[in-house]
């Protein structure tokens, strides 16, 4: 049967697919140590108790008719200060649009912005701007991003692509790195987008630039985040920033995401959303306006959340640094920031115990998950060549005894190969 040209094109997400097939087994009654999917056991990380008071509360009330299509005035005030607070950052509620978490605000800026045909630059690996440039039909720039920079891509492998492109997509902390833009790299790259728009005739599309500061708030060791417009006030209007309630407060389930830029195109994200449908609900959203205001209760939360997700973080990268140690072949990058850990699990070329040769990355992330009931992503999923030994090991669903039990498991599963 014959349907569109993007339904036959288009690939489902290799981390939901993945992860249902890692859900299946598991309930099927196998163990696996599923660090997969970049959300979090409630059980483990629940939601702020004053948050989650906030939206009962909204719902005894009878919160539950449509919100306004931009978000109800409250929440937009209440985004406003909370940046303002927390980043210096001064946007106006016409200069926020809320949304059911940052899925639906990505692919409206996509539509917003880019014309069929147009240069849409990302890196490899990142979340899912492959899929977007797809859905609006782009000409994909992919920037194939080096351990050596953290994986970040750099200001020299971007300038080349700069020329008569239209959107630059960048994350800090990111998706699935766990790793950093630092201050001085991020000021060139805006020094290089202010330049280029100032090259463009007059009238001409400009070169916009989405900053994905979903995880902005769970940095690490020391690491600071920055964003482009508090370094570069110019970059302000044609910078529009996505980010949420999803990551900070362990809410990925509640869908309450913003995003914020210039008026002109948050007026236009707001008409796409508004065909689309994608709103937060009105109880979420009445919560969490009251929530953000809720200074020293969020500082209180931050401070054991981050602390409980640094300690995952820095463990598992101590356990596999020992594993090099000892002559295996895994790596690690140090984290930043996220709930993410980029490690390299390099195994293609060995063999199993009875004989079987693993040929490619696909076998060896295969042979983790059968041997070492270890489940993590392959950066192959976002976006890098299928030769990739990296993967991204997500501690969201991690519970602390796990740690040794899992590092354990993989030694014996790699030592087992010959």
């Amino acid at each position: 049967m014959k349907l569109s040209h993007l339904a036959e094109t288009l690939i489902g997400s290799e981390i939901v697919k993945l992860g249902n097939q890692i859900k299946e087994r598991m309930r099927q009654g196998e163990h696996i140590y599923n660090f997969t999917i970049g959300d979090f056991d409630s059980s483990v990380f629940p939601i702020p108790k004053e948050l989650e008071d906030e939206i009962i509360d909204a719902y005894k009330h009878h919160f539950t008719t449509y919100p306004a299509a931009e978000g109800i005035l409250e929440l937009r005030q209440s985004v406003s200060q909370f940046l303002k607070e927390r980043e210096g950052l001064e946007y106006g509620v016409n200069e926020i649009q809320i949304a059911a978490g940052g899925r639906p605000l990505i692919y409206a800026i996509f539509r917003a912005i880019v014309d069929k045909g147009d240069k849409v630059i990302y890196a490899a690996p990142s979340w899912n701007n492959n899929h977007y440039a797809h859905f609006t039909e782009a000409e994909h720039v992919l920037i194939e991003a080096t351990v050596e920079n953290n994986f970040m891509p750099t200001a020299n492998e971007i300038k080349p692509h700069l020329k008569g492109a239209t959107l630059l997509c960048l994350c800090t902390p990111q998706n699935p790195t766990g790793t950093m833009f630092p201050k001085e790299e991020l000021e060139k790259i805006c020094d290089m987008i202010l330049e280029e728009n100032r090259s463009r005739a007059e009238g001409a599309k400009k070169l916009f630039l989405m900053f994905d500061q979903m995880y902005w708030t769970l940095t690490f060791g020391g690491n600071e985040h920055y964003n482009p417009v508090t370094l570069r006030p110019e970059m302000k209007e044609i910078t529009v920033f996505v980010d949420g309630i999803s990551k900070v407060f362990a809410a990925t389930g509640v869908r309450v995401g913003w995003s914020v830029g210039p008026e002109l195109i948050i007026s236009k994200i707001k008409a796409i959303l508004s065909h689309v449908g994608a709103w937060a609900p009105m109880a979420e959203q009445k919560a969490t306006a009251k929530y953000l205001l809720q200074k020293e209760n969020i500082d209180r939360y931050l401070v054991n959340f981050k602390e409980e997700i640094s300690y995952r973080l820095t463990e598992i990268s101590k356990g596999l640094l020992q594993l090099k140690a000892e002559g295996l072949n895994v790596d690690v990058v140090a984290p930043q920031g996220a709930i993410y850990l980029t490690i390299k699990v390099d195994l293609v070329g060995k063999k199993k115990a009875d004989g079987t040769l693993l040929q490619t990355q696909a076998d060896v992330t295969q042979y983790l998950l059968d041997e070492a009931k270890l489940a993590i992503v392959p950066f192959t999923a976002f976006g890098a060549s299928k030769t990739s030994p990296w993967y991204r090991l997500s501690v969201g669903t991690c519970r602390k005894e796990e740690i040794p039990e899992f590092l354990g498991k993989l030694k014996e599963a790699m030592q087992k190969l010959s």
